[in-house]
């Protein structure tokens, strides 16, 4: 299929003719209901998500499993009827903004705009001011996407990471979504090099913390109740491509299609803050942005794959 992987250069797909194929039909069906999904009433998405709540929590056994794992390991002493209201309350809320997913690709600038409000945008406009880029610290939110969307939308030059789909058309699919609102999209596998040098050129990006990067060259450090491999890198990468690191929640609105950033202040990563101070710092912003609203968080996802010499695996 058409698309390049050159790992410092931006990741390009296009579209081809064999993409039309008939195997990728059931594909185009799916690009063209997430479309539709998107132009019908809130109230409707919240309906169908609602309904399809139980649906998903008895098909999806292993997500189901990780999410007790990771939801048991973070906080053993909450009631299991605890827990399972907040399965539940994820799994209403990724379906009800996955419904929503078709809006980046379909809506215009306004609607995203007048969709998702921005708390603390003075701490993005002054280091604007000061011509730096920015890294956001935003752990894996169900509405990461919009968010995306939301701060191209403000005219930050930004870039992004996307994983290489073996599917042709969603991976056309991801990326012209994402390129559309002016980011520069990256293969994953790009590397801390391509990233720094995409700081210097004054892009910003969203960088995910809980993502679990194996033994080798991360620390544990604690995180609610267990420990977490942590990769501690932000510090460096804003040293090095002169950024801010600014941590970012995301609020997802119980009853209406709305959303709200909230942007903190700054974080103070001295060059003399050592790699288990860094992880200790970046899992401390985990959590504060996590629990103010933990049924909005992936609990579905490996974050705690990796686990200190002794602890049995989770999974």
């Amino acid at each position: 299929m058409s698309s390049s992987i050159h790992l410092n250069q931006p990741y390009e797909v296009k579209f081809c003719r064999a993409m039309l194929a008939p195997k990728y039909w059931a594909s185009w069906i799916a690009v063209l209901m997430m479309a539709s999904t998107a132009l019908i009433p809130n109230r409707a998405r919240r309906m169908i998500a609602k309904g399809c709540v139980p649906i998903l929590r008895k098909v999806g056994k292993k997500p189901k499993r990780i999410t007790h794992a990771n939801l048991k390991a973070c906080f053993p002493n909450m009631p299991e009827s605890e827990r399972d209201k907040i399965i539940d309350a994820m799994i209403f809320n990724f379906l009800r903004v996955g419904l929503g997913m078709g809006a980046l690709a379909c809506h215009r600038r306004k609607d995203i705009e007048s969709a998702i409000n921005i708390n603390g945008i003075e701490h993005i406009e002054r280091a604007r001011d000061q011509g730096k880029p920015i890294v956001f610290l935003v752990p894996h939110l169900i509405g990461i996407e919009f968010a995306g969307a939301r701060l191209s939308a403000l005219g930050l030059p930004m870039m992004g990471m996307v994983k290489h789909h073996k599917n042709p058309v969603f991976n056309w699919f991801t990326c012209k979504q994402r390129r559309r609102w002016g980011g520069t999209v990256y293969h994953r596998d790009a590397g801390l090099r391509t990233l720094v040098q995409g700081l210097r050129r004054g892009e910003c990006f969203l960088y995910l913390p809980d993502q679990d990067h194996g033994p080798e060259k991360s620390v544990f450090a604690p995180f609610f109740a267990t420990h977490k491999a942590t990769l501690p890198v932000i510090g460096r990468l804003a040293r090095c491509g002169n950024a801010v690191v600014l941590p970012l929640a995301i609020d997802i609105a119980p009853n209406e299609a709305k959303m709200q950033l909230n942007v903190s202040a700054p974080l103070e990563l001295p060059e003399s803050m050592t790699k288990q101070e860094e992880a200790e710092l970046l899992n401390q912003e985990m959590e504060r942005i996590i629990a103010a609203h933990p049924c909005q968080y992936m609990w579905f996802l490996k974050v705690l794959q990796t686990r200190q010499e002794g602890e049995s695996r989770l999974y």
